[in-house]
């Protein structure tokens, strides 16, 4: 039976057909990762719930992903069934306590639970890229957007400020291109049609403040248990790239973030990543190395990653081999993919001479499962056929009323349901656009050409400072425009007669100056 260095899974199954020895995680080997897989309805949510459960009495915060709602319930007290307590006498459970775990509800959408948000400049290009689907020129471009922030010291929280960004971009792509390569209006173009469509998708309500601290998923209650983070996934499935992306996100945050500690006795925390061929279907090698990489390096910050998926080929040979604990519930071998996927499983195990293993797997009834942990010296177990124990919390999802009395209560209400919008791009981009064509107007002002006629209208330069005008001009020997008039008519008339006249006009006009 489990004590407080391990987690009871369940009882392993002899020849005889009997269960008793006890399948056990050792705690100091938790942050050694996991895979738990098998076919849809074998029982990998039920395996989940109960490792979630281990690890919260042990203290450790767990952080899941809620993909059907079932997982929610593990916020309520079990009660006793028929087939759980049958369950629990044939693992020899005894005693079988029913317990309710503290629970933190979130979700990206902010609808079934605290949202969470982070922002562009935290996501960064590569992961952004990854989101967006952009192809590698896309992907430069993107690159770049980001050193200009840098350079220019422009806060990217939001997807406003992203798009203000790149529109900026593109109207200096001439300059831009010069100073880092081939910036073309075409593909800022393309990106900016990707962020809309992203935003019709709901990204909008992730990108942003709030973002989320690592610390309000690494609590514990005062009783010593780890708390629980369930993130409501049924509506974020309808995008998985988001939820493969965000997960991602959210496992490279607690590797930058989390010091080094070592090997500790029990994990600083346990992350579970349901449905994990999301991560890896058609990402390039540049992403998956880096999967890998924090897969491999985060165990020394005392993070444990536990992939759940169907078929074990979801998961990169790379990341598979780092990945000591086992569940692998049943398999079906009716195509060749699905009977290269229980051959590969069965040879990830250390095997047993009890059974064939590759036999076992598509015999494995609903709840049980091949489990094999790592023992002392981290040296991998030889393989059992188990069966899980029962959970102690609810089987199946909370009602709408008790999610949102756990919202409500939760230690983390009102640090997060109100959106922050501070001073960033967009705003400096905006202002500084204002800025740029209140300087053109007024250029535009100062060089516009004055004209008047002398004589017609007030021609007097503006008044000076102080209220004094400026000195009246002093008399010119150019003609007047009147006089300009007349002289034309004197040059018309050929008569005698009438030059006369006109020059008495001209005299008269001239005395009268």
């Amino acid at each position: 039976m489990a004590d407080d260095t391990s987690i009871f899974i369940g009882a392993s199954r002899k020849p005889d057909d009997s269960y008793q020895r006890a399948e056990q995680l050792l705690l100091q080997y938790g942050n050694r990762h996991g895979l738990v897989t098998g076919a849809t309805g074998t029982g990998k949510t039920v395996t989940l719930q109960i490792l979630a459960e281990g690890f919260s009495n042990a203290g450790v915060p767990v952080f899941c992903a809620d993909i059907k709602g079932d997982l929610s319930g593990i916020a309520m007290m079990g009660t006793a069934q028929d087939f759980l307590v049958k369950r629990a006498e044939q693992v020899k459970l005894d005693p079988y306590d029913f317990q309710e775990f503290p629970v933190i509800l979130w979700d990206l959408f902010g609808e079934q639970g605290h949202p969470i948000r982070a922002t562009i400049s935290e996501m960064g290009p590569l992961l952004l890229s990854r989101l967006m689907n952009l192809t590698e020129a896309q992907e430069g471009i993107m690159n770049i957007a980001f050193r200009i922030a840098d350079e220019e010291g422009l806060l990217l929280l939001d997807m406003k400020d992203l798009q203000a960004l790149l529109a900026n971009i593109a109207e200096r792509a001439d300059e831009i291109s010069a100073r880092y390569g081939n910036v073309t209006k075409p593909s800022v173009g393309a990106i900016q049609r990707t962020l809309l469509v992203l935003e019709q998708q709901g990204a909008t309500n992730f990108f942003g403040e709030p973002a989320l601290r690592i610390a309000d998923i690494m609590r514990t209650t005062r009783d010593g248990r780890g708390a629980i983070s369930v993130l409501a996934a049924d509506k974020l499935m309808m995008n998985p790239r988001l939820y493969a992306t965000f997960l991602l996100w959210l496992m490279s945050e607690l590797f930058e973030e989390l010091p080094e500690v070592g090997d500790p006795d029990k994990p600083k925390l346990v992350f579970f990543f349901d449905e994990a061929h999301l991560l890896f279907d058609e990402a390039p090698k540049v992403l998956i190395d880096r999967v890998e990489q924090v897969v491999r390096l985060i165990r020394s910050k005392g993070v444990g990653v536990y992939f759940v998926t169907q078929n074990p080929l979801d998961i990169p040979e790379k990341v598979l081999a780092q990945l000591g604990n086992r569940v692998q519930h049943a398999l079906r071998a009716y195509t060749p993919r699905e009977q290269q996927a229980v051959r590969t499983a069965a040879e990830t195990f250390r095997p047993n001479p009890d059974f064939d293993c590759a036999t076992t797997i598509t015999q494995l009834a609903t709840g049980e499962a091949l489990v094999s942990t790592l023992e002392a010296k981290g040296i991998p177990s030889m393989v059992q056929r188990t069966l899980i124990r029962p959970p102690s919390s609810r089987l199946g999802p909370i009602t709408p009323a008790e999610r949102q009395k756990l919202i409500q209560e939760s230690p983390v209400t009102g640090q997060y349901d109100q959106v922050i919008d501070r001073e960033s791009a967009f705003e400096i981009l905006q202002k500084k656009a204002k800025d740029a064509q209140d300087a053109e107007a007024q250029q535009a002002d100062s060089g516009r050409s004055r004209w008047t006629i002398p004589g017609f209208g007030n021609d007097d330069p503006a008044p000076q400072s102080g209220g004094r005008r400026a000195p009246a001009p002093r008399p010119s020997n150019r003609q007047t425009v009147a006089e300009a008039a007349i002289k034309s008519v004197v040059r018309s008339v050929g008569s005698s007669v009438g030059r006369a006249i006109v020059r008495g006009i001209l005299g008269s006009l001239s005395r009268g100056r």
